[in-house]
């Protein structure tokens, strides 16, 4: 039995955490980060409010992240392996009966924006934290490429806000 849940939510929304948690917890148990599959910064536009797009799914190799997650549905005993998750042979289901399951965690800012994924989540969530927290945990974070001065109100809240509501609008099951 395989499962891929998705995570998805706002940016320092506690996804990366959730999703760590989870993994020690669940048996069989994978993930792909979102934030793994960014492109390098000289690949990353510069929008008309001066800021490079970092908050955009063109920032994104998505075709790598589908790849990626392709790789998994065909072996996850393979993917787990090669990614330095211990398999156990079976777990025992509500009825009693043995079998191994195989849970794979996807989880990123932009999981339900981007078509082709869509359909590949067995269940997804999202997480949500208010605008005055995700700033705070935002500025308390440190990036490889810092944020400007600015970005957070310019950029990212405004296109997290113009996300979510794109993916409201597409009436996901979440």
């Amino acid at each position: 039995m395989k499962y891929i849940i998705g995570i998805g939510g706002v940016t320092n929304g506690g996804k990366t955490t959730l999703t760590n948690n989870l993994i020690k917890s669940l048996p069989n148990c994978c993930v792909v980060h979102q934030d793994d599959f960014f492109k390098k910064p000289g690949q990353i536009e510069v929008g008309g409010d001066g800021f490079r797009q970092w908050d955009v799914i063109t920032a994104l190799d998505m075709e790598a992240m589908t790849n990626t997650i392709k790789g998994w549905v065909e072996n996850p005993v393979k993917f787990a392996r090669t990614h330095g998750v211990a398999v156990s042979n079976t777990t025992t289901n509500m009825a009693g009966d043995q079998e191994q399951v195989h849970i794979l965690i996807v989880e990123g800012f932009l999981l339900y924006n981007y078509p082709p994924l869509v359909d590949v989540f067995d269940k997804c969530y999202y997480i949500s934290v208010p605008y005055q927290e995700c700033k705070k945990r935002r500025s308390m974070r440190e990036y490889t490429v810092p944020d400007p001065p600015g970005l957070f109100d310019g950029h990212v809240w405004p296109m997290y806000l113009k996300h979510r509501r794109e993916m409201e609008e597409s009436q996901l099951s979440i």
